[in-house]
């Protein structure tokens, strides 16, 4: 570790006024504007919608999804949400403060990791990578769990590699104690893969230098206990609670969705190659040159770089784990971005300074190329495709965005090849989060699934006794904007497992329904324009309240 004396450029003082520096810049360009998107269907509203469950209940145990007992995931993130929201309210920005904080500490982690195993340099560039990575910095935007655990993850890896290398005392006791801790919270995010990850790659590292004795120094015992006494108490309370709970979440939510198609999220083995490679640019386009002289240089020294080593077998354990599985989705891959980033990092600053090699001219090549390609793309296809969403506003922002891309691909490969790499790679990063930044501001055209631009007309109608139903779905950010549980008819998805454990009146057939309908009670459907139409030729008596081009809202009152 580096010295302690605070006048030393590596002493504690300089690595804390740098961690608050990185952590202040990726605060700024992760708040920009993280509120002005309304809540994506269904994945950010699902993980609004429990926690604002939970706050209203009062009960923070068993997760609910519009009142139905939802078993599919683990409750941390949930309460970080419910905190939230007793500190800053239910509001857009208030519902992704943590996974911005997340993504902000993912940033840190990996300049003090990258500090920590190589220099300053690669640990600003490590950050840098990470940062403006453009899945990273999606996830950053987007409310899901995949964020939270994989900085949980990453955190506890890290843990692990700084312990590893110290010598046997308390100090290794600690890092190993947080990377126990740090893994039972990822468990207590997203499940299994909490531990089994950690277990995985460093099991896979310990056989690959054939040091059983390692286990030995990892205080074990210790560590194992700790994880149970925070992973454990919540998993033990569910089943207490709801007998058939260990067996759903474990065999049907992790086992069968991994092993099986169950979820409807095959892919190829193939497929997360293309999304690691366009989730990690700009930065992919050094990931060859990265890669050949990491593994050229640590297979040659591998006993003088074992964390190195371990760095390198996280990344291609969990690619390979998720690639085997029968259930893939982008986000899953996120894990292995910040160990990615360190080694991309590394690799920037040991050329930083260096004549351009043929591997980096390459890279500022392709730089322009997709620029103009992809940019060109993003200007018009997206548009023309799109045309019908916002005829007026939308091709003028993807226009903008499309251009602020091509630009930076142009520019960093004219200043790369003229300058060097040191200056290419700051203007590829500084571009790139305009254009990215331009990329969240345009998503608000795209996603166009959400049930708010109708809310407005359906808040301005409705009373405590109104009867609000989703007809042959479940627009899952309606009870969210409505703040109240809504009715579901002829339909039930991921909360059917929930309405066979307990009585659940509010999800039904469409026979009680419209029982329902033709009562005194003021009733409104929220459906889609499809479903309105196939009700409109069974000549259903409806009064039209709002519509837009994917949602219809109707009422059985004029």
């Amino acid at each position: 570790m580096p010295s302690m004396h605070s006048k030393n450029p590596n002493g504690t003082t300089a690595w804390f006024r740098d961690m608050f520096s990185i952590g202040f810049i990726s605060a700024f360009v992760y708040a920009f504007m993280l509120g002005s998107r309304e809540l994506g269907v269904p994945d950010e509203a699902r993980y609004c919608e429990i926690p604002r469950e939970m706050v209203a209940a009062g009960h923070y145990i068993t997760p609910r999804l519009d009142g139905v007992l939802y078993f599919e995931k683990p409750p941390l993130f949930y309460w970080l949400q419910a905190l939230s929201i007793h500190l800053f309210g239910l509001g857009q920005w208030s519902m992704r403060f943590w996974t911005a904080c997340f993504a902000v500490t993912g940033c840190v982690a990996v300049y003090a990791m990258g500090r920590h195993l190589y220099d300053r340099r690669t640990g600003w560039l490590s950050a840098l990578v990470l940062g403006t990575s453009l899945l990273y910095f999606a996830m950053g935007h987007i409310i899901t769990l995949d964020m939270a655990v994989s900085v949980l993850l990453c955190l506890s890896l890290f843990a692990f590699v700084w312990a590893e290398r110290q010598p046997m005392g308390a100090r290794r006791r600690w890092g190993m104690g947080w990377a126990f801790a740090l893994a039972a919270l990822a468990t207590l995010t997203k499940g299994l893969i909490g531990i089994v990850f950690p277990m995985m790659a460093i099991g896979l590292w310990i056989i690959l230098y054939w040091d059983w004795g390692q286990m030995r120094r990892m205080y074990l015992g210790q560590g194992v206990l700790l994880y149970l006494v925070i992973a454990a108490p919540w998993h033990i309370l569910m089943q207490m609670r709801h007998p058939t709970f260990l067996h759903y979440y474990f065999i049907r939510q992790h086992f069968e969705r991994y092993l099986t198609d169950v979820a409807h999220r095959y892919q190829p083995f193939w497929y997360f190659l293309p999304v690691v490679f366009a989730g990690l640019l700009p930065w992919s386009l050094f990931a060859f040159q990265a890669a050949r002289f990491h593994l050229r240089t640590t297979w040659a020294e591998r006993d003088r770089y074992r964390s190195v080593m371990l760095l390198v077998v996280w990344v291609v354990s969990i690619f390979v784990f998720f690639s085997a599985s029968d259930s893939k989705l982008i986000p899953y891959i996120l894990p292995i971005f910040p160990p990615l980033a360190i080694l991309i990092g590394r690799y920037l600053a040991h050329r930083w300074q260096e004549p351009l090699s043929r591997g980096d001219q390459i890279a500022f090549v392709a730089a322009g190329v997709f620029g103009v390609l992809l940019g060109g793309a993003i200007a018009f296809v997206v548009p023309l495709d799109q045309a019908s969403l916002e005829p007026h506003t939308m091709p003028l922002v993807m226009a903008c965005v499309g251009a602020v891309f091509a630009l930076t691909g142009v520019a960093a490969a004219a200043v790369g090849l003229r300058k060097g790499l040191a200056r290419g790679v700051v203007v590829l990063a500084c571009g790139f989060t305009v254009f990215l930044w331009g990329v969240n501001i345009g998503a608000h055209y795209l996603d166009t699934r959400t049930i708010k631009p109708l809310m407005p007309a359906l808040l301005a109608r409705l009373t405590p006794r109104s009867i609000v139903a989703c007809y042959g779905g479940y627009n899952q950010d309606l009870p969210f904007y409505l703040r109240r549980r809504v009715e579901i008819v002829d339909f039930k998805g991921e909360l059917g497992y929930g309405t066979t454990l307990e009585k659940t009146p509010w999800v039904m057939g469409g026979s009680r329904f419209w029982r329902q309908w033709r009562s005194r009670r003021t009733v409104y459907i929220v459906t889609n324009r499809r479903t309105y139409q196939r009700l409109e030729k069974q000549h259903i008596v409806m009064h039209m309240v709002a519509q837009n081009a994917f949602h219809v809202i109707v009422c059985n009152k004029g």
